[in-house]
């Protein structure tokens, strides 16, 4: 997916001057998140400095950056909109514990189970959702949308727009600032494009007396150490009923992107991270970051590449960035109050485009249509609901469709005859998708009065292919036959309730493999 000329040896050096790098581009993304979440910018930012530090020193990857991100923001929206700012900093720490519990429970491994396709239907979802969350930033407060009425009242386009000399000025902010952070990176690398958009459109706005609007007309920020702070919500069951749905997506959607960000740093670096201890760092930070009035989040994909490519490769780039982040909120807080919001409205219209697997137009009709159905399911369910839902109905859906596709090649072929015996030659997987076609492939009236099935081509995998073994012995001893099975493995005997002492096992030629069946220790 990404190919970047990379150097592998750490270097203090490398890490600090990375992590700096990382810091400079990670202030207007969280400014930007913070807006699509619906709370103040230095809630966003707040989130970046804690999640990026202890995610750096407990998490399971070094090298990988982690701080407030959009996937995490669009769930938020809605229960910061409804029940306020205080019941989303309760969700936080109790999506922090959930992940903790992800992480002391294993569950990290399950990472790996995620097909292709569903991967590319994430983030095609994630980008089509941040683009929405964006158009917010065109409409006029407080003014009622033009779909009032309609089934699509109070969805992302029923919006006021904002018309006339002020749409002018932001659109054409928008695009100098996505032309500006394409563009920059062709002639120099010395400073982050992003921060080179923010530096050269604020003071342009500035000194050019534009009207726009800038971060300080929506929000004031207040530079200062974040405190500590205990959720102000009821602690009752409804307060528990209320946050702990969002809980469970916002944990769920955070492990996934982390997970996924995880593996893809394991395949460029060529070493390996720990999945289940990045669970636990994650909801350590999470958790942090909720009595830290702040809005939490998980690792980003971007900031990350930026790391890597820059040749950060140890926890110290990471700590580095939050360091040098708090060092920014404390010294320029002030002056972020001047970027013009339609500045990071251009960053986030850059992260979408760079999000979107563009390649998914071009090999839609090239990949089977199972595939393409995945892609085009996971992306609609990520931007109608979202992402936690999304890959795990991507998961559930290539399950059963591997499983319908697996079910159609289990084969009986009848051998020539030996010594008067009936010989089948057993081939495929024997599962619960191919137990009754491979039941239907047996005709025990026409056989003789002795058969030998033979399974040394086949696997049993679940306890269903051990159910159907039984019942077709079942259906043999009705019509008094005897029956060999041979080169089944031993454990398949010793699960095999009614046929276990049919099976003829020899200990050179059987097979060696365990059949997953929870009788099995």
């Amino acid at each position: 997916m990404f190919e970047l000329h990379i150097n592998k040896n750490f270097s203090v050096k490398n890490d600090i001057l990375s992590g700096l790098t990382v810091a400079l581009a990670l202030v207007p993304e969280a400014v930007a998140f913070a807006f699509v979440a619906g709370v103040q910018p230095l809630v966003g930012l707040y989130a970046a400095f804690i999640v990026c530090l202890i995610t750096s020193i407990a998490g399971g990857r070094p090298g990988m950056i982690s701080g407030a991100t959009g996937s995490m923001a669009v769930v938020m929206v809605a229960l910061v909109a409804r029940y306020g700012v205080e019941y989303l900093f309760a969700t936080i720490v109790l999506t922090g514990i959930l992940q903790i519990l992800a992480g002391i429970f294993r569950l990290g491994k399950f990472i790996r189970i995620v097909p292709h396709p569903v991967m590319l239907g994430f983030v095609n979802g994630l980008a089509i959702v941040i683009f929405l969350a964006q158009l917010k930033q065109f409409s006029l407060n407080d003014v009622q949308g033009w779909l009032h009425g309609t089934l699509l009242q109070g969805s992302s386009i029923d919006l006021a727009w904002i018309h006339g000399t002020p749409l002018y000025w932001m659109l054409g902010l928008v695009v100098i600032t996505m032309l500006i952070v394409h563009f920059l990176p062709r002639f120099t690398k010395i400073i982050p494009s992003t921060l080179a958009a923010i530096l050269i459109l604020s003071i342009g706005v500035y000194f050019l007396n534009i009207d726009t609007r800038t971060v300080g007309d929506v929000a004031h920020i207040k530079g200062g150490l974040p405190s500590f702070h205990i959720p102000m919500v009821p602690l009752n069951w409804h307060t528990l009923a209320v946050i702990f749905p969002f809980a469970l997506i916002l944990a769920a959607v955070g492990l996934i992107e982390s997970l996924l960000t995880l593996r893809l740093i394991d395949e460029i670096t060529e070493t390996r991270g720990r999945s289940n201890k990045e669970c636990i760092g994650q909801g350590l930070a999470n958790t942090v970051a909720g009595f830290f009035s702040s809005m939490g989040g998980c690792a980003m994909i971007g900031q990350s590449m930026i790391n890597i490519e820059s040749g950060g490769r140890s926890r110290l780039s990471g700590i580095t960035a939050a360091v040098c982040l708090l060092a920014f909120i404390l010294v320029l807080s002030p002056l972020i109050e001047q970027i013009p919001v339609a500045v990071l409205v251009g960053i986030m219209f850059m992260v979408v485009l760079g999000t979107f697997e563009w390649c998914t137009f071009r090999i839609i009709n090239k990949i089977p249509k199972s595939d393409a159905l995945i892609i085009i399911l996971v992306s609609l369910i990520t931007v109608f609901t979202d992402l936690a839902m999304a890959v795990v109905i991507g998961v559930i859906v290539s399950a059963l469709i591997f499983a319908w596709e697996h079910a159609k090649h289990v084969q009986i072929t009848r051998e020539p005859d030996q010594n008067e015996s009936t010989v089948y030659s057993v081939r495929g997987a024997l599962f619960f998708g191919s137990s009754s076609n491979f039941l239907e492939q047996f005709n025990p009236k026409n056989d003789r009065k002795d058969v030998i099935i033979d399974f040394m081509h086949a696997r049993v995998c679940d306890h269903s292919g051990l159910e159907a073994i039984d019942t077709l012995a079942e259906r043999y001893m009705k019509y008094d036959i005897k029956l060999h099975l041979i080169h089944l493995s031993p454990e398949c005997k010793k699960l095999l309730t009614k046929a276990g002492d049919l099976v003829e096992v020899n200990v050179i030629e059987d097979p060696k493999y365990l059949v997953a069946d929870d009788s099995v220790d």
